[in-house]
């Protein structure tokens, strides 16, 4: 129970709904309770009236034994329904109160995860498959749900209607209270143990269901690759493979629930069956009435359920306890980037000027332990713009991350306008940068949509002139539905250079203080490509950009260059600088003046 013990706060957030449902358990018992008594009254009265009338000359002799029974008959059939009525109504208002507080911590729970995931740094994501994730915040809150709802509004049934039934009975006959509740401890006991069994294979289900989750989730999203390698027959084979070990699990969870029902029909069967036996001896030494019996009975069908209920509860408890644990593992997840403003400011509060400075810069991933960057420093003033080119690995998308905070540097320190980059309000370090990641990601929106993520109230007008600035308006307008136009899953509709230039339109649309595009241009050519870094160089001109490519831009005049190999800066200077130096620079402008690939 210590990992259910998060879920206080939220019964104390809706604890007026939660005792009211308490008190609403309670009275449709005690309505229920009284049936039973109703009915007794009726069946002795019926028993009653039939000897009377037996031993004064038989029913032929009474002509109105017909209406008197009748009449009397019908008031205890009304009284059966007004207490059924009453009992429903208040049955209403519990799960009214109880199972809606349920959902409604449901929703609660769902909202504070996703926004714990949304704060978590990126390195969190790298260790956890996206299955997982989703699992835990779908199938692992439902879980708590249960418990949340039905758990804890069977449970109080179940007490309200235990004190208020054996009361009832004991107050009837000691003996046979004691002699018809006989079978309902193994009954209980019996179905804790299948459920025990059931919650263990019901964990390693679960499991199995967030593979095949994950494994479905891969392939969706890079369907495009498996069908390129005709690798459709090896991933189906795949994903029948996982499928048919959770058949094989969840068989085996059926064959264990098939035993459920048959039990307790068994016990309930059993402990009617003493009812009426020991119940008849009692009528016999007239300890008691015969409608005690028919009284009996019926308390024994009331106290099946929740007496079946408790191996039923315990379960729900575990699994929840189990999924709680689960949730709390990523919620007791600290950021590794937190925000040093204690509020983010608001929107448009404030502005950079650009003046960055990496001094002595050093990073190692912190999973894997790899070193990207070593003694890296530069400075890049407010207005002008940075071009850093170097091999594959060499650390160039590493200097972007930083400068967003994905992660902060392990060693020296990064500075702009003069303030350390963890001193500054992350919401608006974020806000008032343009990124352009080199792994594009769109969303399933509509262009215009996509265009206008990071920033609201983008007019059309506006979506058109940035798509105009990043050359895709053409295409746009070439779509079916031209801006309306849905762009699927990742932007699976689009082309790559298309997804490329919208990407890059969304970040013009910020109007941002410093540009970072990351190898963003790959997928364009060269013509494209001049009017994408003419808007740079022209409505951008007062803003501080950082390009980091593969490729030597000639028309976008670079106020410094710098060239990383081996996570260090080995050449630095402007374009003329570095041609005369005859380096790794002069070198891959050769080669690209040949046509040849460049790594």
């Amino acid at each position: 129970m210590q990992h259910l013990a998060y879920l206080n706060k939220f019964f104390w957030q809706y604890r007026w709904r939660f005792l009211l449902g308490i008190v609403f358990v309670g009275f449709a018992n005690w309505f229920r309770v009284w049936q039973p008594k109703v009915i007794r009254d009726a069946l002795d009265t019926v028993v009653s009236h039939v000897r009377h009338y037996k031993e004064t000359g038989g029913i032929a002799a009474h002509p109105e034994a017909y209406q008197e029974l009748g009449a009397q008959i019908a008031w205890f059939g009304a009284g059966v329904i007004a207490l059924a009525f009453a009992m429903g109504l208040f049955m209403f208002f519990m799960r009214q109160t109880i199972i809606v507080m349920s959902r409604l911590i449901e929703y609660d729970m769902r909202k504070e995860a996703f926004a714990h995931y949304e704060k978590l740094d990126l390195a969190f994501f790298k260790r956890n498959s996206t299955g997982d994730l989703m699992s835990r915040i779908s199938e692992d809150v439902s879980k708590v749900r249960m418990f949340l709802g039905p758990t804890i509004l069977y449970g109080l049934d179940l007490i309200f209607l235990f004190v208020l039934t054996i009361s009832s009975m004991l107050r009837v006959s000691l003996p046979l209270t004691l002699w018809s509740l006989l079978p309902l401890p193994f009954l209980s006991i019996s179905i804790y143990w299948v459920s025990t069994i059931i919650n263990k294979r019901s964990e390693k289900i679960q499991r199995q269901l967030a593979a095949l989750t994950s494994t479905a989730q891969e392939v969706y999203s890079g369907i495009r690759v498996v069908k390129s390698y005709g690798q459709e027959a090896a991933m189906g084979g795949y994903f029948a493979e996982q499928s048919e070990v959770y058949r094989r699990k969840s068989l085996g969870l059926i064959r264990v629930d098939a035993f459920f029902y048959p039990l307790m029909l068994l016990m309930v069967g059993a402990s009617t069956i003493i009812t009426v036996y020991v119940g008849g001896l009692q009528v016999v030494k007239g300890n008691i009435t015969p409608g005690n019996i028919a009284e009996f009975v019926i308390y024994i069908n009331m106290l099946t359920w929740p007496v079946t209920a408790i191996g039923w509860i315990a379960s729900l408890t575990q699994q929840a306890a189990a999924s709680q644990k689960r949730i709390n593992e990523f919620l007791n997840t600290r950021p590794a980037i937190v925000n040093p403003v204690a509020s983010a400011q608001a929107p448009g509060r404030s502005a950079f000027n650009g003046h960055i400075v990496f001094d002595n810069v050093g990073f190692v991933y912190p999973d894997t332990g790899i070193r990207a960057l070593q003694n890296v420093s530069f400075e890049l003033h407010p207005g002008q713009k940075l071009a850093i080119v170097g091999r594959t690995g060499s650390g160039k998308t590493t200097i972007a991350d930083l400068l967003v905070r994905m992660y902060d540097a392990t060693e020296g320190r990064i500075l702009l306008d003069g303030r350390d980059l963890r001193e500054h309000d992350l919401y608006l370090l974020r806000r008032r940068i343009g990124y352009v990641p080199q792994d594009v990601f769109l969303f399933s929106d509509t262009v215009e949509g996509n265009i206008a993520f990071g920033k609201t109230a983008l007019t059309r007008e506006e979506a058109e002139y940035y798509a105009q600035s990043a050359a895709v308006h053409n295409d746009i307008a070439g779509l079916a539905k031209g801006y309306d136009t849905l762009v699927g899953e990742r932007g699976v509709t689009l082309s790559g250079g298309q997804k490329q230039r919208i990407s890059i339109a969304r970040a013009f649309a910020k109007q941002p203080d410093i540009m970072l595009l990351d190898d963003c241009l790959s997928a364009v050519d060269t013509h494209t490509e001049s009017q994408i870094l003419g808007y740079l160089g022209q409505a951008l001109a007062d803003k501080t950009a950082i390009i980091i490519t593969h490729r030597i831009y000639g028309m976008l005049p670079f106020d410094k260059i710098i060239v990383l190999d081996d996570h260090r800066i080995v050449e630095e200077g402007t374009h003329e600088e570095l041609v005369a130096k005859g380096g790794y620079y002069a070198e891959m402008l050769e080669r690209q003046s040949r046509g040849e690939p460049i790594e």
